[in-house]
């Protein structure tokens, strides 16, 4: 998950280093495989047995996500950078960061989103999913993650979707939306627990990223065991069920909610966010206003 050399020297290689490519799925833009390097890993006849090495034969060692053709923010987040620790006031976000994100949802970032909900693309990777329109605001749909190799269940890693397009990040989320809240995660623990049988409640993680990598609302579920990286990391993640605590302490009417609150978290220094916002912010002497 590291940065690697750009060179097209080191780049022409690469390819050559792949002995067996197994593709998981494509949507929009983006396309996930899993890969073998080196020689071949065929398994002798008999272990499997089949000839040639089946499926079943197949041990990757390196999960490769594809984006073509990526925009300049593709590469600003991928590229080797600074990181910087910001924190977000109610007022930030709504005179700076609501704008940015409307700009992003606007510029059509949410196709691939609104595909997998649509039931365009990604069907067959779909493991659950309340019937398209009739669950109202409590639809959503359960995949994998693209980070997940959909196998090592200690690894486990979903991706909870909602079909409802009002609410872009966890800050849109307000006192009213508790029963929602509460009845989604119930939803949610019991859809992925019947689908993996020997995964119980109590195993399971979820949160929301904040800032997210796009701009509508979903929840990642994770096993327990999955090693905590930058995915899970403090300034990045914010668990389902501290949202929930915050939202039933919050005072004010149901419309008081998580957009009222200071939101710390990381920033790579190449990131919009930082170029565009909280460094104007810092050099202005406002960043914390």
């Amino acid at each position: 998950r590291a940065p690697f050399p750009a060179s097209a020297a080191y780049l022409g290689r690469l390819p050559g280093s792949l002995a067996r490519v197994r593709n998981l799925g494509a949507n929009d833009i983006y396309s996930w495989s899993m890969a073998r390097t080196g020689g071949d890993d065929v398994l002798p006849l008999g272990e499997t047995g089949n000839v040639g090495g089946g499926e079943d034969d197949f041990v990757a060692d390196l999960k490769i996500n594809l984006i073509y053709p990526c925009t300049e923010a593709h590469v600003k987040k991928y590229s080797k950078q600074g990181v910087r620790f910001v924190t977000e006031t109610p007022a930030i976000y709504r005179d700076a960061i609501r704008p940015y994100m409307q700009s992003k949802r606007e510029q059509g970032r949410l196709n691939w989103v609104f595909n997998i909900i649509e039931g365009k693309k990604e069907v067959e990777d779909v493991i659950y999913r309340t019937k398209l329109g009739e669950a109202g605001d409590e639809g959503f749909l359960l995949l994998p993650d693209l980070n997940w190799d959909r196998s090592t269940l200690d690894a486990l890693h979903l991706l909870a979707l909602v079909e409802r397009r009002d609410i872009w990040s966890l800050r849109d989320l307000k006192k009213k939306h508790i029963p929602w809240l509460e009845h989604m995660r119930a939803k949610l623990v019991s859809a992925t627990v019947s689908t993996y049988p020997s995964i119980e409640p109590d195993q399971l993680k979820l949160y929301a990223h904040y800032q997210p990598t796009y701009y509508h609302f979903h929840i990642h579920i994770v096993h327990v065991a999955l090693e905590a990286g930058a995915t899970q990391a403090t300034g990045k993640a914010v668990g389902l069920d501290g949202i929930i605590e915050t939202l039933k302490v919050m005072a004010g009417d149901d419309e008081a909610g998580m957009d009222g609150v200071s939101m710390s978290y990381t920033l790579g220094e190449a990131s919009e966010l930082w170029t565009e916002v909280f460094r104007p912010l810092k050099k202005s002497g406002t960043a914390s206003q």
